[in-house]
């Protein structure tokens, strides 16, 4: 059989010592469409602010799979991978959405507001298939439902090698699922040690600004100093346990920065150009 590659291409870049660049996108088909072809490792489907709509996402990873890419490349990984943020936070413990959307075929899943260790567990567990306690990286035990077969379609595989192939990263190193949570209060900074020396499997710790502003009392008032300290402290920490840590708000002001800090995930939002219309209207006289 011939061995299959890295498909998860946010995985890709960080074993490669890269930083991997996302965007959050709403569960639309056009918005699938321009995220495949642009040059992100991974699109992040925002069903945590949108509605939760699992008919929608689905078209959405059929719209963003490209027929010549596949041909020309000759892989099975698609050009830019699917993610999504999902709605629960992490203290609700829905694990029946991170299932549903993993079973339609993504490669990772955000989960908003994890703060605990307990939190953290159920996050990574949710994603994970069970296995016998004598198995190679048991802990944290999976208890992700076994309805493998639209997924692995998805993938390209067949149920076997999805099976080889769905778990989390980088606790399985072959794993191609990403589990990412996000850091959004003060209590999820004080515990963000305990989280990451307890839990195996986090693949990514995002750093949910706004909220923690808000929990801060400085509504996105990043540049404030308490607002700052606290962003900066949970990045000093993701380096410590050699965790990636990443920012959800990333432009041409601050790129340069975050990337010279050390953020390993970032989120360039995706930005539509008028620079034509613009010119056409200046040239026209119309300003």
């Amino acid at each position: 059989m011939t061995e299959i590659p890295r498909l998860n291409g946010a995985i890709r870049a960080l074993e490669a010592g890269k930083p991997a660049f996302a965007t959050f996108a709403p569960p639309e088909i056009g918005s699938a469409l321009a995220a495949s072809a642009a040059p992100y490792d991974a699109v992040v489907f925002e069903m945590e602010h949108n509605p939760y709509d699992i008919t929608a996402l689905r078209h959405c990873l059929q719209y963003m799979l490209n027929r010549r890419q596949i041909a020309q490349s000759a892989s099975l990984a698609p050009a830019v991978t699917p993610f999504v943020r999902i709605p629960p936070n992490g203290g609700e413990n829905s694990q029946w959405i991170a299932k549903q959307v993993l079973d339609v075929g993504v490669y990772g899943v955000i989960w908003p507001h994890v703060s605990t260790v307990e939190e953290a567990r159920n996050a990574v567990a949710a994603c994970r298939y069970p296995r016998p306690p004598e198995a190679q990286h048991y802990h944290p035990p999976g208890q992700r439902g076994d309805a493998p077969t639209a997924a692995a379609r998805y993938w390209g595989l067949t149920a076997q090698e999805y099976y080889k192939r769905a778990d989390v990263w980088p606790l399985a190193p072959d794993g191609e699922i990403l589990v990412v949570i996000m850091c959004e209060e003060k209590r999820a900074i004080a515990n963000l040690p305990k989280m990451l020396e307890q839990v195996p499997g986090i693949g990514v710790v995002l750093i949910g600004e706004g909220d923690l502003s808000q929990d801060l009392g400085h509504p996105r008032q990043y540049e404030h100093p308490t607002v700052a300290s606290a962003i900066n402290e949970a990045l000093a920490i993701c380096k410590q346990y050699n965790v990636p840590c990443g920012h959800p708000h990333v432009d041409t002001k601050n790129v340069e920065r975050l990337v010279a800090q050390g953020y390993r995930w970032l989120m360039p939002a995706a930005v539509p150009s008028f620079a034509a219309l613009e010119t056409g209207r200046r040239l026209a006289g119309r300003g």
